[in-house]
């Protein structure tokens, strides 16, 4: 059981009353709810960080790969097949 601490909150009035709603309905104290609300968003918050450092990885190791490539090679990397033009 990790430690805790006694601390006041100041809440939005919506969020309170559905947060004892929820208390309620699982038979719980209020703080076990606000408690796992809080470390479900903070867990949440921490794998959207960690996602988006992984798209940006991604795309820099992309941008480095094609990095040498030329205009056309490009075009028809992208799947854009350029037709010569009829004269």
């Amino acid at each position: 059981m990790s430690p805790k601490r006694r601390t006041t909150l100041t809440l939005p009035v919506e969020a309170l009353s559905e947060a004892e709603r929820i208390a309620r309905a699982r038979k719980v104290n209020l703080s076990v709810v606000i408690a796992e609300v809080i470390e479900e968003g903070l867990r949440a918050r921490s794998a959207a960080k960690a996602e988006g450092e992984r798209r940006v990885q991604a795309f820099e190791a992309y941008c480095r790969a094609v990095s040498d490539l030329t205009e056309d090679e490009m075009l028809l990397l992208n799947g854009i097949i350029m037709e010569p033009a009829d004269e």
